[in-house]
């Protein structure tokens, strides 16, 4: 049985009781409280130049996989080094991506809506974001870049002994050890690990809000 709404308390005849006004400074503190959401404005706007960056760091990228990699040495290509420069493209798109969602969705959630409805280039995940979802998708994304970083190690230790693999002997790529290639595994699995938690958690929360929502209807 469903409890009576207040006004239906409320004896015939009598106008039901008005709710007290709020303090002026309380709320004055309120809206300031409210408006403080713009102070992440310049951070997003930071973010952005960020991504400039990165584009720049792309094309400089390109470059050098084109004239050193292709032209400088066509009688003598070498698969492993091209395709650890793709590889590193594919990183920075990668990271980009992430740039993109975190700027994006991260106005929209916290300081204001974007009003893209309609758009032919909205992207589909826009429609329902919000803060689980924004940090499943992050989650995602950094599990992809985990992954880019994991098969660059992975093609460039293939020849790897137990004594590791040196900086010259992989084109300055960095030194590898079979201890350290191991804890690249491990963080990788705990980024899969989480994103999976992040992911159940989201969807408890889901169907809580179901259940909440199918009971007072």
């Amino acid at each position: 049985m469903i409890p009576p709404s207040p006004s239906e308390l409320v004896a015939p005849g009598t106008a039901p009781l008005e709710t007290a006004p709020r303090n002026p400074w309380a709320r004055s503190i309120g809206s300031l409280i409210f408006i403080s959401r713009w102070l992440q404005a310049p951070l997003y706007i930071g973010l952005i130049v960020a991504q400039i960056v990165y584009v720049v760091v792309f094309m400089v990228e390109l470059y050098h996989l084109i004239v050193d990699d292709v032209i400088g040495g066509i009688a003598h290509i070498n698969e492993a080094t091209i395709m650890l420069s793709v590889l590193g493209l594919i990183d920075v798109v990668m990271i980009a991506n992430l740039l993109i969602m975190v700027i994006i969705g991260g106005y929209e959630t916290f300081v204001s809506r974007i009003n893209t409805e309609g758009h032919p280039d909205q992207p589909e995940w826009l429609s329902h974001v919000n803060a689980n979802v924004l940090k499943v998708k992050l989650a995602m994304a950094i599990i992809g870049i985990s992954s880019i970083h994991l098969l660059k190690t992975f093609i460039a230790v293939g020849n790897m002994d137990a004594d590791g693999i040196r900086s010259d002997e992989v084109d300055g790529l960095g030194n590898y050890t079979p201890t350290g290639v191991l804890w690249q595994v491990v963080i990788h699995m705990v980024f899969i690990v989480s994103a999976l938690a992040l992911a159940w958690i989201d969807r408890m929360s889901q169907q809580t809000l179901a259940a909440a929502h199918a009971e007072l209807h």
